[in-house]
């Protein structure tokens, strides 16, 4: 069994789990070394404790189990598994807005032992519109693709683009408001310097 899970290593996602529909454990066993640690860090950044985040991510492969041979070969198998990822997310968010009193806010992710660096940064992202956040959640963090990212939200690629692009701006202002201003009261200047470089011209 140890050498077949050194083979598995070579092999891509997808063939590993339709090896896993036939019955291999060995490939699920590398499905798992090679997700485990991603999953735990996608449920880790948007919740509130280790400990339920390391649940969720057990929860992810429990349901990748249970529906193993609902899985089609045309989706990627890191779609598939962050696709369940975001419905367990959603169902654990639910669950937690509704055991908490009435006027209170469900907890901010877990800041322990956090830089200030790491705690400035998710500040700015709980000021993004939800859904422009995910997306750039998915994109920086999870590194999934433009099209991954427009599969899992059912989106166009271009409205991905362009809402990753609007979450980026929003988040450098959040992040330095001074560079901000600074950066439109240069553009500001730089047109203004302009239109008295063409009158003085116009004055000769």
């Amino acid at each position: 069994m140890a050498t077949d899970v050194v083979e598995t290593r070579g092999i891509s996602d997808e063939a590993l789990m339709l090896e896993f529909q036939g019955g291999s454990r060995p490939a699920f066993e590398e499905l798992f070394a090679r997700y485990r640690g991603p999953l735990y860090g996608f449920f880790r950044r948007r919740l509130n404790g280790d400990q339920r985040a390391e649940d969720l991510a057990q929860e992810t492969f429990l349901a990748v189990i249970r529906a193993a041979e609902r899985y089609e070969p045309t989706a990627l198998v890191r779609t598939y598994f962050y696709g369940i990822a975001m419905n367990l997310l959603s169902a654990e968010r639910r669950r937690v807005a509704k055991d908490s009193p009435p006027g209170k806010e469900s907890p901010e992710p877990a800041t322990r032992e956090a830089s200030d660096s790491v705690l400035w940064i998710r500040q700015a992202l709980d000021k993004l519109d939800d859904s422009e956040r995910e997306i750039l959640m998915l994109r920086e963090y999870e590194q999934l693709s433009y099209a991954e990212i427009a599969e899992l939200h059912s989106l166009p690629v271009n409205t991905v683009r362009s809402r990753l692009f609007r979450a980026r701006v929003a988040l450098k202002t959040y992040l330095d408001p001074r560079r901000s201003i600074s950066e439109a009261t240069a553009e500001s200047e730089s047109r203004e310097n302009v239109r008295l470089t063409r009158a003085e011209g116009e004055a000769i």
